[in-house]
């Protein structure tokens, strides 16, 4: 039976660090920034214990717009420090991490010639927002000018163009036949952010034999120079100590300090939030581009085909890290509003949205300053006052992780006195390595390596990448049968239980597939999945139901579904 294996392996895990007590680097937070930390560190050969109060990257991570982008609009900011980084790390990515990271052609609507020229330099000088404005083509030109600059240096994607309206609507007809102009370059889409993550954790954890991560473990007091963790499965607590603390829990970062009995301000996050659309009209409307602008609010605006849906975002509104975000009926109303003012004769209605989600971007408290005009940017604040040294991230985002945990690693080295001895940089993460780039290629690729293995291939490949050889080899060793519709299987679940810490069924549904976020989530769909799960990890049948309750509870109340309660016979 799996259930023994599943659990003496992840007791294992949690029993190796509770009996050693001790490491050199214990990683507070499982975001994509903790995570890219624990990476390059165990990659430099450090003992290094990631922490996780919940799954991995099921935080801020999991609200992302699923872009990697170099962000042109922090250009008005004049973070040009920023952008370049961003450009220059979303270029790597495309080349390091091409089985979820990939080239998206972006365009602009532009209503005028001239707007925000008088603008632009006061929000430029003083980062107030003023009164909204939309952007002009001349603006919108500069801007991406400054930008090709930054991608010219090992650019991976082209640069950009400016279409009159009569070309604009040749190309998309159904845009505003108000536009004057469009404007066209190019981003880059992140597929699967969870998965991404999921990639970076995984070489960390095979790179270096003391490197440990757990998931649903939590930072509940500090102890002198130990740290008391909570393993939220069990409700066991125990302590480890470590010569330096380093806290990535993003938008919980004050929080957490609080918790270890440090009073820091550092943060001030806001929410952002998104729906996801089954409609149709309004993807073939898109013609596979990122629909990207300045809403008359002076709010970001995108409106991006992914997975065969319409992901619509996004919000910029003060939150509280204390409150559970969601995205309101306001906030649906305000995205449909922007719809309209992009594709007018395109209707869209509630009962379209298979999915929302809401979360707190790990911004820097910014007093009087608009949310808009927030520093995306990092920085690494160092407390040496008390026994061990505690780090803490302020700031971050997706597009720039592994530049992030490299910088934050090199401070933690020079904390413990070691020496860098491997870059990350050019490194491919996980199923990336050796990914098949052209149709051709993933042909040959799938006949090679997924022998067999049918009309599933394709969707194999896109969720593990080249991993997906592994999971295959797997799946063949014993009998499968297809779950949720054929959006996973058996076995597949086997494996990601034995390799990928599973721990609840929230973590399937949610973040090792996109059951969820592509609207398949449904109460037949979780009976099916937990029946699975429970003999798998161990489950009576009151864990099972709970499990079952916990998840649809989450779904209903966090992503706008309404699941109901099935009565089992």
């Amino acid at each position: 039976m799996i259930d023994s294996t599943h659990s003496s392996a992840e007791r294992a895990e949690i029993r190796a660090v509770r009996e050693s007590g001790r490491t050199s680097v214990l990683v507070i937070g499982g975001g994509i920034n903790g995570i890219s930390t624990f990476r390059d560190l165990a990659l430099q050969g450090v003992d290094v214990v990631l922490v996780e109060r919940g799954d991995f990257a099921s935080g801020a991570s999991a609200a992302s717009s699923h872009m990697i982008h170099g962000g042109i609009r922090y250009l008005e900011n004049g973070e040009f420090r920023l952008v370049r980084e961003s450009v220059e790390e979303r270029n790597g990515l495309l080349k390091i991490a091409p089985h979820y990271v990939k080239p998206l052609q972006t365009t602009i609507p532009i209503y005028s010639t001239f707007s925000g020229i008088l603008s632009a330099p006061l929000r430029f000088l003083t980062h107030k927002s003023g009164k909204p404005q939309e952007r002009g083509a001349f603006l919108i030109k500069v801007g991406l000018t400054i930008y090709d600059t930054f991608s010219r240096d090992g650019g991976m994607v082209p640069r950009h163009r400016f279409l009159g309206r009569k070309k604009s609507l040749a190309e998309l007809p159904s845009l505003d036949p108000k536009i004057k102009y469009t404007a066209t370059y190019y981003d880059a889409s992140m597929h699967d952010p969870e998965r991404l993550a999921l990639d970076v954790l995984q070489d960390g954890r095979t790179a270096h034999p003391g490197a440990h991560a757990l998931n649903y473990v939590e930072a509940i007091a500090r102890d002198g120079d130990k740290v008391v963790l909570r393993d939220r499965e069990s409700g066991t607590e125990f302590s480890v100590q470590a010569d330096v603390v380093v806290n990535a829990s993003g938008p919980w970062t004050d929080l957490t300090n609080d918790a270890l009995g440090t009073d820091t301000r550092f943060m001030g996050g806001t929410k952002g939030s998104h729906i996801v659309l089954d409609h149709p009209e309004l993807l073939e409307a898109t013609q596979g581009r990122e629909i990207f602008f300045e809403h008359s609010d002076g709010r970001i605006v995108l409106i991006y085909p992914l997975k065969g849906r319409v992901l619509v975002g996004t919000t910029d509104i003060d939150a509280d890290p204390r409150e559970v975000p969601v995205c309101t009926e306001e906030e649906v109303d305000y995205f449909f509003d922007l719809i309209h003012h992009v594709f007018p004769t395109i209707p869209v209605a509630r009962d379209q949205i298979v999915y929302k989600f809401s979360g707190i971007r790990p911004l820097p408290r910014h007093e009087d300053t608009a949310p808009g005009f927030v520093s995306r940017d990092y920085r690494i604040e160092v407390d040496e006052k008390g026994s061990v040294p505690l780090v803490s991230l302020v700031g971050g985002k997706w597009t720039t992780f592994r530049a992030l945990g490299e910088s934050l690693s090199d401070v933690v080295l020079g904390l413990i006195e070691r020496t860098r001895t491997v870059s990350t940089a050019g490194r491919a993460i996980g199923g990336g390595r050796e990914f098949p780039r052209t149709e051709k290629a993933k042909r040959i690729w799938i006949q090679e390596n997924l022998p067999g293995v049918g009309a599933r291939a394709d969707q194999l490949l896109a969720r593990y990448g080249t991993r997906a050889a592994r999971v295959w080899e797997y799946v063949e060793q014993g009998t499968d049968a297809p779950l949720a519709g054929g959006d996973l299987s058996t076995r597949e679940l086997e494996w990601m239980v034995q390799n990928e810490m599973v721990a609840r069924l929230e973590d399937v549904v949610l973040r090792r597939t996109s059951i969820a976020f592509t609207g398949g989530a449904n109460a037949e769909v979780l009976d099916e999945i937990a029946d699975a799960l429970a003999p798998m990890l161990g489950w009576d049948r009151s864990r099972h139901d709970a499990e079952l309750d916990q998840t649809r509870q989450l779904l209903n109340e966090r992503h706008g579904l309404d699941i109901p309660s099935r009565t089992r016979g």
